[in-house]
């Protein structure tokens, strides 16, 4: 017997005992098909808001073989959620409900922002979008965007409108709004809509914008008057509202969306699963009724168009960040 043949002898049972050992658990979790363990989606908002309704809408019907759970993480106007996305390992089991905040104006107001938009993201499905809506205390003697305009532009500065905070939606749109119009209405932010909303009510303030499912219930009981719909179509949960564009604004559009991200670098096959798992709940014909009736849009497009669309909201509202001089808190 050769000398070779004599350590291939000697080394067999321990090779043998090596291949017959139970693999660690990270060993495990690393050769099992992927989702191997929960599924978690940050959202980086409080409970009960557009975008983690759409979290939980998913929680509930998504069919991984995994549960999902919904981590509310509200800060910084989504800054937390999001810095815990960007920073967690790209595995896929770690995912954010992102959107117009966090993916495209954030990244324009905040110097120090700790996560770059897009390098450490992996888009996986645009959700939704959500369009703002303009309306007015029923003191206000404006019933269209025309009359408002003239109201304006007659009384320079005196006109108010409020937003949930700085670098939010709502702001960003009423700044496009002035300089569209060619007008100065004056902007008070508030903390959060909780506070805008009864100033609004109470004709503290003229004007907002105002996401549309949670304006319509005001719109309906007669609270305020709404003026258009800052999408370029007519929305299917308030058609009856003309939008900015048909009213002399044209190309006006200032919508709110959301859609899942994951860490960057997330890899090819897992990227493509949740996408297609999250686009066939998101198609659902029950769920995209419960989205409308909610005023929400829906949209259910993949990675490419949510990367194409994200690209084209950075550059426009920078513009618009850039031109009205908006500097965070």
């Amino acid at each position: 017997m050769t000398f070779s043949r004599q350590v291939l002898g000697l080394l067999a049972p321990a090779l043998s005992l090596a291949l017959l050992a139970p693999l660690s658990p990270a060993q495990a979790q690393a050769t099992a098909p992927f989702p191997s363990q929960p599924i978690h989606i940050v959202v980086g908002f409080p409970p009960g808001g557009v975008p983690d309704t759409l979290a939980r809408i998913l929680a509930e019907k998504a069919n991984l073989g995994q549960p999902i759970v919904v981590d509310n993480k509200p800060g910084a106007g989504g800054n937390l959620g999001g810095e815990t996305v960007a920073k967690a390992k790209p595995d896929g089991y770690t995912v954010m409900m992102g959107g117009i905040a966090t993916h495209s104006i954030n990244g324009s107001i905040y110097p120090n922002l700790p996560f770059d938009m897009v390098k450490d993201f992996s888009p996986i499905l645009w959700v939704a979008a959500t369009p703002n809506v303009l309306v007015v205390h029923p003191s206000v003697p404006a019933h269209n965007v025309a009359e408002l305009i003239a109201l304006a532009k007659a009384q320079p500065g005196q006109l108010t409108y409020g937003t949930p905070g700085i670098g939010t939606s709502p702001h960003v749109a009423g700044e496009m709004f002035n300089a569209m119009a060619g007008v100065k209405l004056t902007h008070v932010p508030y903390r959060g809509r909780a506070q805008a909303v009864p100033e609004l009510l109470g004709g503290h303030i003229a004007t907002m914008f105002d996401n549309l499912p949670s304006a319509l219930p005001a719109i309906r009981e007669g609270k305020v008057r709404a003026l258009g719909i800052t999408s370029l179509k007519r929305s299917a949960s308030a058609p009856d509202i003309p939008t900015l564009a048909e009213q002399g604004l044209t190309g006006f559009e200032a919508d709110s969306w959301l859609a899942i991200f994951g860490p960057g670098k997330l890899p090819p096959d897992v990227q493509a699963k949740l996408a297609a798992e999250a686009q066939r709940v998101f198609s659902l014909p029950d769920v995209q009724a419960r989205m409308r009736a909610l005023g929400m849009e829906p949209i259910a497009a993949g990675p490419s168009q949510l990367a194409a669309h994200q690209r084209s909201e950075i550059a426009k509202w920078a513009k618009v960040i850039r031109d009205a001089g908006i500097k965070p808190e």
